[in-house]
C-alpha cells in the first residue's frame, strides 16, 4: 500500500463506522429510556413575553397583523410558536444527538416547489429557524402539530392519537431505511411528485396530487400578471395592498439595487450569468406568513429581454429561535471554522447552508446578503424565488385517513432530511425496531397540544382585554 495513504490513515482519527454509531444509539435507550420522551412537564415560561421579546425586533406596524394571523385558530397559533416551543424543548428530555434541524417543522412547512429540472418535489420548505439541534425537536414539533391540526379538523381523540403514532412511527422507519442506504443515496433520494415512492402510501400520493394541480399554476408569470399593473413605460409595477404589500421609498429602491448585486455573488456562476438577463424593474415590502410577519420581507420583479418575469423574496433572517429560545450553538454542523467566521457570514448564510443540507433539491437563486439599515442595525437576508410552482397541502380540506397519511408523509420527509447528518444512524439505533417510541412522541405531543390550547386562550383573552391589538386580514 502506498505510503501516503497509510500516512493519512495514521493521522486522521477514524470516523465511526455506521454499526459502531447504531450500537451506541441502542446502548443510549439503557440511560434514557422512551418513556422519558412521553410527558411533557411545563418548567418556568412566559409565552407572552417571548412573543412580546420577538415583536420588539419587527416593524412595529405589522405587529398587531401578526397577533392577529397567530389568533385565526389553535394551529395558526401553534405555526408562531417556534420560539415558545425551542424554550419549552430546551428545559425537557434530550438524547444529546444533535443534527442538522428544521427549527419549525410543523405540518404547514413542508409543501411542492419546482426542481431546477422543472419537476415538482415535495419537500421540508421553510428553514429559517434551521440549525443544530436534537433531532427529536424537531420530530416533537412535528407530532404536536398533528395533534393541534387533528383537533382543528375536529378528529375523534382516537383518530388524534393515532394519526401522532402514525407520524412518530414513519419517521422512525424512514430513519431505519435511510441509513440502510449509502450516504450517497441518502443524498440524492428525493420525492418527484409524478413518480410514486415506495415509502408513501397511495392515498398520501392522492393528497400530494391534488395540490400539485394548483402548484403548477403558481408562476412567476402568473403573480405578475395577477398583482401588477402596466406603467406608462410599459414596466409592470406591483399593486399595493396595505399592510400585506406596500412600495418602500425611493431611497431604499437604490440601496436594494446595490443589495441585489451583492447577492449575486452568494449563487452560483451558471445563475449570476443568468441574472445579467433580467433588469429590477420594482420593489415592494411583504408580510409573510404567520409568525414571519413584522420581519423585513421584500418581493422584486425583475423582467427579462423577452418581457419575462422573474420574482425573487428578500427575507430577513433573525438569529434562529433554536439559539435565541433553545440556546444551541447554531453553527456546530455547519462549515464556519469559529463563531467569528459565523458571525461574518450572517444568519443569511445559515438559512441557505441548512435549506442546501435539508432538503433533496433546492431552489437553484437561493442567496443571502447583509446591510446595516437606517438606523445602522446591520441585517442578514436569504433570498429565494418568491413563486416558482410552489404549493401546499390544504389540511382544511383532507378527511381524517388523508390528514393522517399526510403527517406520515411528512414523518418520512424529516427522516429524509435528518439522515443527511453523519449520527443518523445513531437516531435509528435509539429508535429500535419496536413502537415503544411512537407512543411516548403520541403521548408528549398530545401534553404539548393542551400547552399551546392553554396559551392560545391566554393570548385571546388578553386581546378581548385590550391588553393585546391584533389585527386580522384572513
Amino acid at each position: 500500500m502506498p505510503t501516503r495513504l497509510s500516512r493519512l490513515q495514521r493521522d486522521r482519527a477514524p470516523r465511526p463506522t455506521r454499526d459502531e454509531l447504531y450500537a451506541a444509539g441502542k446502548a443510549l435507550r439503557k440511560t434514557q429510556p422512551h418513556v422519558e420522551h412521553a410527558i411533557f412537564v411545563p418548567g418556568e415560561r412566559n409565552p407572552r413575553a417571548i412573543l412580546a421579546e420577538q415583536n420588539d425586533a419587527r416593524l412595529p406596524e405589522l405587529v398587531a397583523l401578526r397577533m392577529g394571523r397567530m389568533l385565526d385558530s389553535p394551529f395558526t397559533f401553534y405555526r408562531g410558536t417556534a420560539a415558545i416551543m425551542a424554550h419549552d424543548l430546551s428545559q425537557g428530555a434530550s438524547t444529546g444527538i444533535q443534527v442538522v434541524a428544521c427549527g419549525d417543522a410543523h405540518l404547514s412547512n413542508f409543501g411542492l416547489f419546482a426542481s431546477p429540472q422543472r419537476t415538482l418535489v415535495f419537500d421540508l420548505n421553510d428553514f429559517d429557524e434551521a440549525a443544530s439541534a436534537p433531532w427529536e425537536w424537531d420530530l416533537k414539533r412535528l407530532v404536536a402539530s398533528v395533534v393541534v391540526g387533528a383537533r382543528d379538523l375536529g378528529l375523534t381523540e382516537e383518530q388524534t392519537r393515532k394519526a401522532a403514532r402514525r407520524a412518530a412511527a414513519a419517521y422512525r422507519e424512514g430513519m431505519r431505511e435511510m441509513v440502510g442506504h449509502s450516504v450517497l443515496d441518502r443524498y440524492y433520494l428525493r420525492l418527484d411528485t409524478d413518480v410514486a415512492h415506495p415509502s408513501f402510501r397511495t392515498e398520501a400520493q392522492d393528497v400530494l396530487a391534488k395540490a400539485t394541480k394548483s402548484a403548477r399554476k403558481r408562476t412567476s408569470q402568473k403573480f405578475v400578471d395577477k398583482l401588477t399593473e402596466r406603467a406608462a413605460d410599459g414596466t409592470r409595477l406591483i399593486v399595493e395592498n396595505p399592510p400585506v404589500m406596500t412600495h418602500i421609498s425611493p431611497e431604499a429602491e437604490a440601496r436594494v439595487e446595490e443589495l441585489f448585486e451583492r447577492y449575486r455573488a452568494t449563487v452560483g456562476t451558471d445563475v449570476a450569468f443568468l441574472l445579467g438577463n433580467f433588469t429590477l424593474t420594482d420593489v415592494a415590502r411583504r408580510a409573510v406568513g404567520v409568525g414571519s410577519v413584522g420581519t423585513r420581507c421584500f418581493i422584486l420583479i425583475l423582467t427579462g429581454p423577452g418581457g419575462e418575469a422573474l420574482v425573487l423574496q428578500v427575507k430577513e433572517a433573525p438569529p434562529s429561535v433554536l439559539e435565541a429560545y433553545g440556546h444551541v450553538d447554531p453553527r456546530r454542523l455547519l462549515q464556519a471554522r469559529s463563531r467569528r467566521e459565523y458571525d461574518e457570514l450572517g444568519e443569511g448564510y445559515r438559512v441557505v447552508s441548512c435549506q442546501r443540507i435539508l432538503q433533496a433539491v433546492s431552489d437553484p437563486f437561493l442567496g443571502y446578503l447583509r446591510f446595516e439599515d437606517e438606523d445602522g442595525v446591520p441585517r442578514d437576508f436569504y433570498v429565494r424565488q418568491f413563486r416558482d410552482m410552489k404549493g401546499s397541502v390544504d389540511l382544511d380540506q383532507l378527511t381524517p385517513s388523508e390528514f393522517s397519511k399526510y403527517g406520515e408523509a411528512c414523518g418520512t420527509l424529516l427522516a429524509r432530511a435528518h439522515a443527511q447528518s453523519p449520527i443518523a444512524p445513531m437516531i435509528a439505533g435509539y429508535l429500535g425496531k419496536s413502537g415503544s417510541f411512537d407512543g411516548a412522541m403520541a403521548e408528549w405531543a398530545i401534553g404539548y397540544a393542551e400547552q399551546s390550547a392553554l396559551d392560545y386562550a391566554e393570548l385571546l383573552a388578553a386581546r378581548d382585554r385590550g391588553e393585546l391589538e391584533a389585527v386580522s386580514d384572513r
